[in-house]
């Protein structure tokens, strides 16, 4: 027990003074008898006696009523256990991803813990708050009461570490209380490692009633027919038990296709077929489970003409024109010689056909060319300089032509994972008619092989960036050194090598992801791409290269939906955004990780619980009542003790 005024006990020895009054009244006074008296003798001696013990009664009740009076004034305390932590500051960390869309007892599991911050969170407390998206710092309820009930899903996953770094960069002379609220989904031990040994780590983890979910996960062009586009939908089911959901198409907000689906398996791929044109819509479900991944946005761009070159020998190169069919693709050869550089730029694809050397200005325009988003495949001459081929390969990746191989090989190996298959083969298939090769060169890469001899080495690789490709085989393929001119895998591994996925294929992007797009748009230096739809509109980080445009879009646009790239009021290009599908599996709720730390069912219990713990226990009041009680204990004796 402590004292906050120690210097009035003191007062203690005022004690003294009922002692002195009292030994005073107890002085023996000489006794004298009268014989005529006798008979009141017996009574006196027992008045005698009651009025000692009613003098050492209220003796004893005025010191104990002193006592009690000083140490009142006194204002003992006991100390709390964690006294020292009275001076901590408060964060709250608050998860508020899209999987905190799920159901609780009380309703959404984001909706209810705001509520409960808004109900129980005291006035006078001051704290901060760290969401996904959004920071308050040093505040209190009522100033951001409006913000917390605005607050909105963030399409960021819950990056626990990440928001502790945030806390941990406030540099302050006192500890931490920190106030941890998450459903624990995709939460793993190693996120908090960062917390500091002597912050006091709160967890409030709410639990999901209802674990089902179904999500659309992509969209993706199945095949490519002459008037149709074949669409799949990947969907996936995360939890048991579901029953038939529908499923419909939209294009334009104008409803398409709609079906039944039913899942016997945790994925389902459902196929739509669409005109082959311009598609600015979605496809979405309705479930009882999250909302946020039940509808998923792309666009399709209205098929254009693809502009391919190959340079090098016009016989050599005659097999690329049946290919490259007027229909689709504007298709030129050029020799070396004749070449206009000022074409490269303007071009999809471009076909470097078994050049023996490649001039320093054509490496460095097709360096250019590259990185501004357009593919390249490189079919190697036996007469090649190796130094300076491998020297232009090193500009794209780590891939070199090794030593030159007189040897007759055999192609194999097809890799149908490889985008440059996508939607080409039904099945997957071991015995074709094997093309062979009779010269080649080894290839030494540290990506997969797209098509492999029969010793495993690459017969085919690519190098590919963010925006493009490089193909590079490994040996020519003239009727001379080989007969992979007849193989049926030569249309549509060329037919696909040409193509470029933002220009013919789905445009869906990720909102948060690190993705980069390339439209075509010649642009003066004072115009800039906004990207928009009815309810937002954001300007991206944008590049001018020559007649394109390479954007990143960071983290916009805040919500999922179709957009349109447009320069002033002229369309460019339609695109859409979706959300991650990271949350979309409750099932990955990892609870464990709360209980290293003090788990708490509730935000009324968190403060509960700080406030008894470091709140000292003031019981001065308690001697005001034994005062009052002894008080009234004298009373009672000078009136009833005789």
């Amino acid at each position: 027990m402590q004292f906050k005024h120690p210097e009035i006990l003191y007062f203690l020895f005022l004690l003294v003074i009922p002692i002195l009054v009292h030994l005073f009244q107890l002085r023996r006074f000489k006794k004298e008898y009268f014989t005529n008296v006798q008979f009141l003798k017996e009574l006196s001696i027992q008045t005698r006696k009651s009025s000692t013990i009613k003098k050492w009664l209220l003796l004893f009740t005025r010191l104990l009523l002193l006592t009690c009076l000083i140490l009142a004034f006194a204002q003992p305390f006991f100390t709390a256990k964690e006294s020292l932590k009275a001076s901590n500051e408060m964060y709250i960390i608050l998860d508020n991803s899209y999987s905190m869309q799920a159901k609780g007892k009380k309703g959404e599991l984001l909706k209810r813990a705001v509520q409960d911050l808004l109900e129980h969170t005291p006035e006078t407390q001051n704290f901060s708050v760290i969401t996904n998206s959004e920071t308050y710092w040093n505040t209190d309820i009522k100033s951001i009461q409006k913000d917390l009930q605005d607050l909105k899903y963030s399409a960021t996953a819950f990056q626990l570490d990440n928001l502790i770094a945030k806390v941990n960069a406030r540099k302050s002379a006192f500890n931490k209380d920190i106030i941890v609220i998450t459903d624990a989904v995709g939460l793993e031990n190693n996120q908090t490692k960062s917390f500091r040994k002597e912050d006091n780590v709160y967890f409030i983890v709410p639990e999901a009633e209802q674990k089902n979910n179904i999500a659309i996960d992509s969209v993706y062009l199945q095949q490519t027919l002459d008037n149709f586009y074949e669409i799949g939908v990947k969907l996936s089911a995360n939890g048991d038990d579901f029953k038939e959901i529908p499923i419909a198409l939209y294009n334009n907000n104008k409803l398409t296709a709609k079906t039944l689906l039913s899942f016997d398996t945790n994925t389902k791929t459902v196929n739509f077929t669409i005109p082959k044109e311009d598609f600015h819509g979605y496809v979405s479900i309705s479930d009882k489970g999250l909302a946020y991944d039940n509808t998923y946005y792309f666009s399709i761009a209205k098929p254009s003409k693809t502009n391919v070159i190959s340079i090098g020998d016009d016989n050599k190169s005659n097999f690329l024109s049946r290919i490259y069919t007027n229909d689709e693709f504007v298709y030129s050869n050029f020799l070396v010689a004749n070449l206009d550089y000022n074409l490269i730029e303007k071009q999809d694809a471009i076909v470097l056909n078994e050049l023996n050397e490649i001039p320093q200005a054509l490496q460095t325009t097709l360096k250019s060319f590259v990185n501004k988003g357009g593919n390249l495949v490189v079919i190697p001459s036996l007469e090649v300089n190796q130094n300076s081929m491998n020297g232009f390969l090193g500009n794209f990746g780590a891939l070199q032509l090794k030593e030159e191989l007189n040897t007759e090989k055999k192609v194999t190996k097809i890799n149908f994972n490889h985008p440059v298959f996508s939607a080409v083969f039904e099945k997957k298939i071991d015995n074709f008619q094997y093309p062979s090769t009779k010269k080649s060169f080894s290839l030494s890469s540290t990506t997969p092989a797209i098509l492999s001899f029969e010793d495993q080495t690459a017969f085919l690789t690519s190098l590919s960036n963010p925006l493009s490709s490089v193909y590079v085989f490994a040996a020519p393929i003239n009727k001379t050194n080989s007969n992979f001119q007849n193989s049926p895998l030569i249309v549509p591994l060329f037919y696909n090598m040409a193509q470029n996925s933002m220009k013919t294929g789905i445009n869906a992007m990720t909102i948060g992801e690190s993705q980069t797009f390339v439209v075509d748009a010649l642009l003066s230096k004072d115009e800039i791409l906004k990207v928009k739809n009815n309810s937002e509109s954001f300007i991206p980080v944008q590049q001018l290269l020559n007649t394109k445009v390479k954007m990143t879009f960071d983290n916009n646009p805040n919500e999922a939906g179709n957009f349109s790239i447009v320069n002033g009021d002229n369309l460019v290009q339609n695109i859409s955004f979706n959300y991650s599908r990271t949350e979309s599996n409750l099932g990955l709720a990892n609870p464990e990780v709360a209980s290293n730390f003090k788990e708490i069912e509730d935000i009324e219990t968190v403060f509960n619980t700080i406030q008894t713990d470091r709140t000292d226990t003031q019981i001065w009041k308690w001697f005001v009542m034994l005062t009052l009680l002894f008080l009234v204990l004298e009373m009672l004796i000078q009136k009833f003790v005789k």
